[in-house]
């Protein structure tokens, strides 16, 4: 197999990209998210001031309309939705995993280290936050990482963990935020494949993701700003939506085991 012939394929229409991979299980911490089975799983691209409030039949309405008969059991894949062109996703495989990304940051999530305690508002978000709740413009992040592997349960958990740090660290270097108000991330692995236990950085499978979702990343950013017609925000007060996490949280050590403990009630 040569690096444009992924082991997971995508093809993209009419503002909907489909991955596929058959009796694939996928892990999503999208909108449906969670575990299932299935042939596919999907991004799709929604426009700015998109204001839909029932996903499921939207994301059915959009899948029948592209062509994809999401109808059988083992089509019904996890789905996830930007603000993003379908046409800036881009694609990047590496060993046994390929990944797939769409990247706009309209809507950046900041993490302050040193917050400002006047620039604190009293939910702990500074910006546009009413808007930010759900409003994306042509922003969000959204991962797609498929293994050829049979990860272990809890290395499939970890493969979310492992794809999010990477994602964080592209966007943290490329636009100086770690994320945006609604990214999401959907991993999946082959039940039938080699087995893996392990999927961390250090691995053959987590140290494949991390590249592979890096340049997946870095080279939609790209696409999605090359032509000009979108502005990339340097700042949140430069974005149409975004927050900055301002609030502080209450520091404090763990109690020792012997610590008498007061009894309830």
């Amino acid at each position: 197999m040569s690096d444009t012939d992924p082991a997971y394929d995508a093809i993209r229409r009419d503002g909907v990209l489909r991955v596929s991979r058959p009796d694939a299980e996928w892990l999503s911490t999208g909108w449906d998210g969670g575990r299932c089975v299935a042939a596919h799983a999907y991004n799709v691209s929604v426009p700015e001031g998109w204001g839909q409030t029932d996903l499921g039949e939207y994301v059915d309405d959009r899948l029948e309309r592209a062509g994809f008969d999401r109808a059988s059991a083992d089509a019904a894949g996890p789905a996830l939705l930007t603000g993003v062109d379908i046409a800036d996703a881009r694609g990047a495989r590496r060993g046994p995993v390929t990944a797939y990304a769409t990247a706009g940051v309209s809507n950046p999530a900041a993490l302050p280290m040193e917050p400002s305690d006047a620039a604190s508002e009293p939910d702990g978000v500074q910006g546009d936050d009413s808007s930010a709740e759900r409003g994306q413009g042509r922003g969000t992040v959204n991962v797609i990482v498929g293994t050829t592997r049979a990860l272990a349960p809890g290395a499939l958990a970890n493969l979310i963990a492992v794809a999010a740090e990477a994602k964080a660290a592209t966007l943290l270097a490329e636009t100086g935020f770690p994320g945006t108000t609604t990214d999401a991330v959907v991993v999946g692995h082959d039940p039938s494949g080699t087995p893996a236990d392990f999927s961390g950085s250090g691995t053959e499978v987590g140290a494949a993701a991390r590249a592979c979702v890096r340049d997946a990343v870095r080279a939609s950013l790209r696409a999605h700003y090359a032509d000009g017609d979108v502005e990339r925000p340097d700042s949140v007060a430069d974005a149409p939506y975004g927050v900055s996490t301002a609030e502080r949280a209450a520091v404090f050590r763990p109690r020792p085991a012997d610590e008498a403990v007061e009894p309830e009630g």
